[in-house]
């Protein structure tokens, strides 16, 4: 919904593919849409932490190639937890986050454009009337409408010619730079593995105490796990017993989901087993205070048998 609203705010023409929450597109719908709608973009979210569903991508590219269409991937969420396979999907353009997965600052968004998409930006390139020379040739486009947000100004900015756009928060490249290099150091694969093994401890766990995961299994997100809110029980006392008692924020959901679902994360720092175990403990503790009873330390042996059993 929000990336909706976002095109609609620069002027977007908008048509959304309408699923029920919790489930995915296939293939064969996203073809239709496109079909009967022949967008410029085809833009999707991969980890959608507001249903807790990771969007397959396999194939996407290709679609798009073949239809003429670009292709946009919101990885924010998934970004050094999930495999973001930009060159195997054949996706033009991928914005991720700091903030998420891979365990920096927010406010500084790596992007990755393909020579395509690169070519079509290009093609809307009008530089500042200030620092506009001879060999930069304006391009044939509609004015991109944000200075700031001017990619092809940026992309040059980037380039070699270093043409100026604005003053760099140097201190957000060193975080990324940082960020970047923690997450090579530990290894993609065992960071994904991480991931992976902390959500399906976090999952086994909350089956344990009885309760019922929200979403298809299959495409469920490593790195968030909805659960359905117990009946009688206040969703958002729990919450704040969790924040008050134990320091630990648990989130709310959105939509249809407000008021039905928590969504708890296990992200970067935090999708650690020693983590994991002490949100399920937390989480125990607090729902007994609250009248719902889960069987005595099911959670926590779970989560330590998913845990044992990874090689």
């Amino acid at each position: 919904l929000l990336l909706s609203e976002i095109g609609q705010r620069i002027g977007a023409e908008i048509r959304t593919l309408d699923i029920p929450w919790g489930e995915v597109a296939t293939l064969e719908q996203i073809e239709a849409a496109i079909v009967a709608h022949r967008p410029q973009v085809f833009a999707a979210i991969h980890g959608d932490t507001s249903t807790t569903m990771a969007q397959p991508l396999d194939g996407v590219g290709a679609l798009c190639r073949r239809h003429g269409v670009l292709s946009y991937v919101d990885a924010t969420a998934t970004l050094g937890g999930m495999a973001v396979a930009t060159d195997a999907w054949g996706v033009d353009v991928v914005t991720g986050g700091l903030q998420k997965c891979m365990g920096g600052p927010p406010g500084s968004s790596p992007i990755t454009i393909s020579d395509r998409a690169a070519a079509h930006i290009m093609k809307r390139r009008h530089v500042e009337a200030g620092i506009r020379g001879a060999d930069l040739d304006e391009g044939p486009g509609a004015l991109i409408r944000s200075n700031y947000f001017d990619l092809a100004m940026i992309m040059e900015y980037w380039s070699e010619k270093r043409l100026n756009h604005h003053t760099e928060a140097t201190s957000m490249l060193y975080a990324a730079r940082e960020a970047a290099r923690v997450m090579v150091e530990e290894g993609l694969e065992a960071r994904f593995a991480r991931h992976r093994a902390a959500g399906a401890a976090m999952s086994a766990g909350l089956r344990a105490m009885g309760l019922t995961l929200y979403g298809q299994d299959a495409y469920r997100m490593t790195n968030v796990t909805g659960v359905y809110i117990p009946d009688g029980v206040d969703g958002e006392r729990v919450r704040a017993r969790m924040r008050g008692e134990f320091e630990i924020e648990i989130g709310t959901a959105f939509g249809p989901l407000a008021g039905k679902i928590w969504r708890i994360g296990a992200m970067g720092y935090n999708a650690m087993r020693h983590k994991v175990l002490i949100t399920l403990g937390a989480l125990d503790a607090v729902l007994r205070a609250e009248g719902y009873v889960p069987p005595a330390g099911a959670a926590i042996e779970a989560a330590r048998a998913v845990y044992e059993a990874e090689p």
